[in-house]
């Protein structure tokens, strides 16, 4: 399943949105620009093996590969990812909020998929982590929202409206599947799964203790007003 658009306007310019749309394109055409691209990849991506968790210079590549993409496929993606659920959740959160679950979401998913191979020397890089964290966040304000979704049905494929928590189920479901089949082939790369289910899970979590937090204080004026 392919996401097309999501049928909930949104009321304010996401500027996060477009601008970290904006920085990811950048930095991608600094990337194909680079007189020697794997030597660029190997100064910003996450490279497991370069990592001293006593060191602090060298945690910064947690963040700054969530910048690098592996191809055209890879950024335009997560990208397009982002255009139909960030502008929501932008929304949702407020621009600062948003921006911090973002880099965060990319940051434990990173971790996450450095704790699975430590001593890879294998790069680490792209949005998907961070882009998931944006999802788990969807989840929990939007569940009921209708997604316009590409979907293939008997050969062919085919657009239909499907609910945002259906259609997120899915997502995480084939990710954790991946994540585990993944394992054993940690060391030899491929898709960092479990980058997307990290940052999907602090998503997820953070909007729920935002909601959470948001309720109870809805609840508190509500008793002083009564």
């Amino acid at each position: 399943m392919f996401p097309l658009r999501d049928n909930q306007p949104t009321y304010k310019f996401p500027a996060v949105t477009v601008a970290i749309i904006a920085v990811n394109v950048i930095v991608f055409l600094m990337e194909l620009m680079a007189p020697d691209i794997e030597a660029f990849i190997q100064s910003y991506a996450l490279v497991p093996s370069a990592v001293n968790l006593l060191n602090i210079s060298t945690l910064s590549s947690f963040i700054s590969s969530q910048f690098l993409h592996a191809g055209f496929i890879h950024i335009i993606s997560n990208m397009w990812f982002l255009k139909i659920f960030g502008d929501n959740v932008e929304e949702k959160l407020g621009s600062f909020k948003f921006l911090f679950i973002y880099l965060l979401a990319g940051f434990v998913g990173n971790f996450a998929q450095y704790i699975l191979s430590p001593s890879s020397t294998i790069p680490i890089l792209g949005a998907s982590g961070a882009v998931a964290g944006v999802l788990g966040a969807y989840l929990v304000f939007f569940p009921h929202h209708t997604i316009k979704t590409l979907v293939p049905f008997f050969g062919f494929l085919t657009v239909v409206n499907i609910s945002a928590s259906v259609m997120l189920f899915y997502w995480l479901l084939t990710q954790l599947f991946s994540g585990v089949g993944s394992v054993a082939s940690a060391q030899i790369g491929g898709v960092a799964w479990w980058a997307h289910i990290g940052g999907f899970a602090i998503g997820w979590i953070f909007a729920k203790m935002y909601r959470t937090r948001k309720e109870a204080l809805e609840v508190e004026e509500g008793d002083v007003i009564g």
